[in-house]
């Protein structure tokens, strides 16, 4: 025999029976989530997929509808009809995901559903979409997911329209490089000049390193030693050289360039395309340790 239901607000707690309404649930969501429409981090994420002209697969995701959680299996889809365009003519879709309140029965249920748009030979216009309030009772409510453009008889582009909530263990990362910190900090000595480049190291594996060094007239170039060599390749760093002032020379015009992980070189000429004489030079670098 089936337990009456007990009117409680006490959610998480013991009450000898059921006691947990769908609203309830709902508005606990917005407080945890947010109060609007979202896709969580996790599986496919609602990824779409153009089959033909006339069909969409949407793949599986978590949705988070006002509150309402409504989750597709892992690796599940959907095949979303498009009706055809026609020639000479452009039109948005949108696809959404529907919720809807059986008035009499109070069953809530979700579906995918297109909202086809206005033909137009201009810039065609998105369609209008139901927008309720769920937790003040409003019985329709249409999400937002893709906006699909139609040119003439071919989809040309289906266009994302819904946010992705962050996952807890990604905001915390995200935090964690918020507050990030130098780990160690150093300086090499360069040769016998009595100059120096310096570098730190921060916890999140951000490298910063900077000097100076010396461009050659004889050879042409300047080299730069890092202290610490960058992770991943040379496309993972950035490098950047000044000239310092000579006074009585036209302007220095200094490019950099990244030879390896370990060293970048650096280039110069006057802008009346004459080689500057050898002198120092300011460097600074930026990418990771790890």
């Amino acid at each position: 025999m089936s337990k009456v239901f007990i009117d409680t607000t006490l959610v998480d707690g013991f009450a000898d029976g059921p006691h947990i309404t769908e609203k309830q649930v709902g508005i606990a969501n917005q407080g945890l989530y947010g109060p609007d429409d979202y896709v969580l981090d996790e599986g496919k994420k609602s990824e779409a997929q153009i089959l033909t002209n006339n069909s969409i697969r949407i793949f599986d995701a978590t949705y988070v509808i006002q509150g309402r959680r409504d989750v597709i299996a892992a690796n599940d889809y959907t095949d979303v009809n498009i009706d055809n365009g026609a020639q000479g003519m452009n039109r948005n879709d949108i696809i959404v995901r529907r919720y809807r309140k059986d008035e009499s029965s109070e069953i809530e249920e979700t579906e995918y559903a297109v909202i086809k748009g206005t033909p137009t030979s201009g810039t065609a216009s998105d369609p209008e979409v139901a927008t309720g309030v769920i937790r003040n009772g409003d019985t329709l409510h249409e999400m937002k997911l893709y906006r699909v453009k139609l040119n003439g008889l071919n989809i040309v582009a289906v266009e994302p329209l819904f946010d992705v909530l962050m996952s807890m263990s990604t905001l915390n990362k995200s935090l964690s490089n918020i507050k990030d910190y130098v780990i160690e900090s150093g300086k090499v000595p360069i040769g016998s000049t009595g100059r120096y480049n310096y570098y730190e190291k921060y916890a999140s594996g951000k490298l910063v390193q900077w000097g100076v060094a010396n461009y050659s007239y004889t050879d042409g170039f300047g080299r730069m030693t890092y202290p610490i060599p960058f992770s991943g390749s040379t496309d993972n760093y950035m490098l950047f050289v000044q000239g310092q002032y000579m006074s009585g020379k036209v302007v220095e015009i200094m490019v950099a360039s990244k030879h390896s992980n370990s060293q970048g070189y650096a280039y110069t000429l006057y802008s009346d395309n004459k080689r500057p004489d050898t002198h120092n030079f300011d460097w600074y670098a930026i990418g990771r340790w790890k």
